[in-house]
């Protein structure tokens, strides 16, 4: 595993690894900052999904006979 090293410079390895990361980086950003969806700087997020807590309520369910034989 070290002989990799003596092929490729250590120091351009991880310039070049860490540009590239930086690069995806902010093309993923401005991917998602063009959706209505998940474009954080607009400030009108879509409202699926979102809870009324005044509406909300308790709904107790009965799921079954329960046995009082257990082992």
């Amino acid at each position: 595993m070290y002989r990799i090293w003596l092929l490729f410079d250590p120091r351009r390895a991880l310039v070049g690894l860490f540009a590239f990361l930086f690069i995806l980086a902010l093309v993923i950003h401005f991917i998602l900052l063009s959706t209505d969806r998940f474009n954080w700087l607009e400030g009108h997020p879509l409202k699926t999904g979102q809870i009324n807590p005044t509406t909300q309520s308790l709904v107790v369910t009965d799921l079954g006979e329960q046995s009082s034989d257990r082992t």
